[in-house]
C-alpha cells in the first residue's frame, strides 16, 4: 500500500515540475515570443490562415473574440452532427457501425463540442472509425483549443494597461492546437503505441483464446485518441470501458502518463498567466488554493476506498487491496481513487475504474470536485471559472476592509459583479432543476412514452435507475452535475441513452459551456477598458495568502449553500446508512 501511495506522489509532483516551464512556454506562445516549434508550425499556420483569410495582425474586442468562437463552434457542431447520423455508409467502417438516432447524435455531438464528452453509447460499437477520427477526435482538438484561446483572451485583458484590444481569438485558437496540444499529443501517442496500445485502422480481430473459446476482439486508431482525451481533459473513450480497457490503458506506466496528461495543461495554464501578466507570485496563490481544495477531496477518498467495503468488513471477511469492486488489479485502489477525484476535479472525466463502485464519502468528492468545477479545472476553462471566484472575493474583500474592489489595478463594479454572480449561480441552478424533474418522474413512476423508449421496451421512469434509494438519487445527481460541469463521467448505474436523458443533459451541456466562457471573457474585456490604477496603501493585495484564504471560503460557501441538500439525499445519506 506505501508503494501505490508513492506512485500517486510521484505523479503529482512530477506533473508540477512539468508545468512550471510548460506555462512560461505557453506564455511565449500567447504573446508572439519566439519558441522552438516555429520552425515546424509557422508555414503550416501562415497556409491555415492564408486560405481562411483571416488577418491574424487584426487584434480583436472581446466582443468580437466571442463572435468568432461561437460562430465557428456552430460549423462544428453540424459537422459532427453530419458524421455521426451518416456513418453507416461513409468511409472508414469495417466493423458496419450503424447510424446513431438522432436525440443520440444530438447529445453525442453538443458533448464533445463543449469538452464533456459524456458518452451515451459505446465507443467500439457506437461509432464508426471516421465518426471517432474526423468526428470526435477533431473536435476534442477544437474544443480544448477553444478553451485556451479563451483562456488567452482574459491574460491579455488582465494585464496592466488600458486597452479594447485583447489579441486575436482564430490566432490564439490555431496556436493553442499546433503549438501546445499537438506535440504533446504526439509524444503521448508514442509512448502508447511502445505500450502496446492499438493504432490501426484495421476492423475486429477474430481469435481463439488458450481455453478454445472464439473471440471477437475491436481495434482501432487508439493510442491517437487516448493521447487527446487526456491532454484536452476530454475523457471520451474510444472504448466503452474507457481507461479502465486494457487496449487503453495497458499498464501502471501508461496509467501514470494518462495521469499526469490530464493535469499537465490545467496547471501550467495558471502558471501560463503568472508569466503572461507578470503576475508569477498571483499564480501562486491561485494554485495554492486550487492545491489544497483537491487535498481535501482527494485525501478522504483515497482513505476510504484503501479502507475497504464496511458490509463486506462486518461479514469478516479481508480486503487486504482495500475496496476493489469496480477497479482494475493493475492499478490498484489507490491510484484508483486518486484518478477518480483528479478527473473529476479537472473536468477530464476518463475512468480507470467504475465510479458507481465507490464508497459514498469518494462518490461524494467527486460530486464536490464538479460542483465547484474550478479546482484546476478543464484546460482553459478552468482558470475562467476560478476567475469568477476570484472576482466575487474581491468584491467581499473591498467591502469587508472598506476600499474600493479592484484586481488587476482595474475596478471591480456593478456590471462586472452581476456578471459573476449570474455564472456563479447558473451552475447550481442546471444542475438542482434537471435532478429535481428527474427525480420527481422517477418518484411517480412516470409513463415517459417516447421520452424513454429504451431496448427493453420499459416506458416508465422508474425503469432507468438500477439501484433504489440514496444510490440511484445520486446517479441522477451525479449526471447532470457530469453535464454542467462539462466532465463527462458517470456512475454508470443509470440507464441514461434515451431520448429524456439525452435532450435533457444536451440542453444542459450548451449552457453550461458556453456561458462560463462568455461571463468570464465579459468581465475581462470589460475591465481592460477601464483606467488602470497602479497599486497603493489602500488597494487590496490579492497576492497573499489572506486573499487565497478567502477566494478558498467564497467557493466552499456557494457550493455548502448550493449543494448541500442535493448531497444529504444522496452520498451523505447513504453513507451515514453504513455500518
Amino acid at each position: 500500500m506505501n508503494s501505490q501511495i508513492l506512485g500517486v506522489v510521484v505523479m503529482f509532483v512530477a506533473t508540477l515540475l512539468l508545468a512550471v516551464p510548460l506555462g512560461r512556454y505557453i506564455a511565449k506562445v500567447y504573446a508572439g515570443e519566439r519558441v522552438w516549434t516555429d520552425i515546424i508550425f509557422n508555414p503550416i499556420e501562415k497556409l491555415f490562415f492564408k486560405v481562411s483569410r483571416v488577418d491574424v495582425t487584426k487584434e480583436m474586442s472581446w466582443k468580437q473574440c466571442l463572435v468568432a468562437m461561437l460562430t465557428i463552434n456552430v460549423v462544428w457542431f453540424f459537422w459532427a452532427m453530419f458524421c455521426l447520423l451518416n456513418q453507416s455508409w461513409l468511409p472508414m467502417n469495417p466493423d458496419h457501425n450503424p447510424n446513431m438516432t438522432p436525440d443520440l447524435a444530438w447529445n453525442t455531438a453538443i458533448s464533445f463540442l463543449v469538452n464533456c464528452n459524456l458518452q451515451q453509447y459505446s465507443g467500439e460499437t457506437g461509432v464508426s472509425y471516421f465518426s471517432q477520427v474526423y468526428g470526435l477526435m477533431f473536435l476534442q482538438f477544437a474544443s480544448a483549443g477553444t478553451g485556451m484561446a479563451a483562456a488567452a483572451v482574459v491574460f491579455n485583458a488582465l494585464k496592466d494597461r488600458t486597452t479594447e484590444n485583447l489579441g486575436n481569438f482564430y490566432n490564439y485558437f490555431l496556436k493553442s492546437c499546433t503549438r501546445i496540444l499537438l506535440p504533446a499529443c504526439l509524444l503521448i501517442a508514442s509512448i502508447h503505441v511502445f505500450e502496446g496500445t492499438p493504432m490501426t485502422f484495421k476492423g475486429i480481430d477474430t481469435l481463439t483464446s488458450l481455453q478454445g473459446d472464439t473471440m471477437h476482439v475491436s481495434r482501432g486508431p487508439v493510442a491517437a485518441f487516448v493521447a487527446i482525451k487526456h491532454v484536452g481533459t476530454n475523457g471520451g473513450g474510444f472504448f466503452g470501458a474507457n481507461s479502465a480497457h486494457p487496449f487503453e490503458n495497458p499498464n501502471y506506466l501508461s496509467n501514470i502518463v494518462q495521469m499526469i496528461a490530464q493535469i499537465l495543461i490545467p496547471f501550467a495554464m495558471v502558471f501560463a498567466f503568472g508569466f503572461y501578466c507578470n503576475k508569477k507570485r498571483l499564480a501562486w496563490v491561485f494554485w495554492g488554493v486550487m492545491t489544497v481544495g483537491f487535498l481535501i477531496l482527494v485525501v478522504p477518498a483515497i482513505s476510504a476506498e484503501v479502507h475497504g467495503n464496511p458490509y463486506i468488513a462486518k461479514m469478516g471477511i479481508s480486503q487486504q487491496g482495500g475496496n476493489m469492486e469496480g477497479k482494475e488489479v493493475r492499478f490498484g485502489s489507490v491510484a484508483s481513487a486518486f484518478w477518480c477525484i483528479a478527473t473529476t476535479v479537472i473536468s477530464t472525466g476518463s475512468v480507470n475504474s467504475m465510479h458507481d463502485s465507490f464508497m459514498a464519502v469518494s462518490g461524494m468528492n467527486m460530486l464536490l470536485g464538479m460542483m465547484i468545477n474550478s479546482f484546476y479545472g478543464g484546460v482553459g476553462v478552468g482558470f475562467l471559472n476560478f476567475f469568477i471566484y476570484v472576482i466575487l472575493a474581491v468584491f467581499i474583500g473591498g467591502l469587508m476592509v472598506g476600499r474600493t474592489p479592484e484586481f488587476a489595478g482595474k475596478k471591480v463594479e456593478a456590471r462586472e459583479m452581476k456578471i459573476a454572480m449570474i455564472i456563479a449561480l447558473f451552475h447550481p441552478f442546471l444542475i438542482l432543476v434537471g435532478t429535481a424533474v428527474a427525480s420527481y418522474l422517477t418518484a411517480h413512476d412516470t409513463n415517459m412514452g417516447w421520452w424513454f423508449a429504451d431496448a427493453a421496451g420499459k416506458h416508465n421512469a422508474s425503469g432507468w435507475l438500477n439501484n433504489p434509494s440514496y444510490h440511484g438519487f445520486s446517479e441522477m445527481l451525479y449526471q447532470y452535475t457530469s453535464s454542467s460541469a462539462n466532465n463527462g463521467s458517470g456512475f454508470e448505474g443509470l440507464a441514461d441513452n434515451n431520448p429524456f436523458w439525452n435532450i435533457t443533459t444536451g440542453v444542459v451541456l450548451l449552457f453550461s459551456r458556453f456561458l462560463p466562457i462568455i461571463g468570464p471573457v465579459a468581465i475581462a474585456g470589460l475591465m481592460a477598458k477601464k483606467k488602470f490604477i497602479p497599486a497603493g496603501s489602500g488597494t487590496l493585495k490579492t497576492d497573499t495568502g489572506t486573499f487565497g484564504l478567502l477566494v478558498f471560503a467564497v467557493k466552499v460557501i456557494i457550493a455548502a449553500l448550493a449543494f448541500f441538500p442535493a448531497l444529504a439525499l444522496g452520498p451523505i445519506a447513504e453513507w451515514m446508512k453504513m455500518p
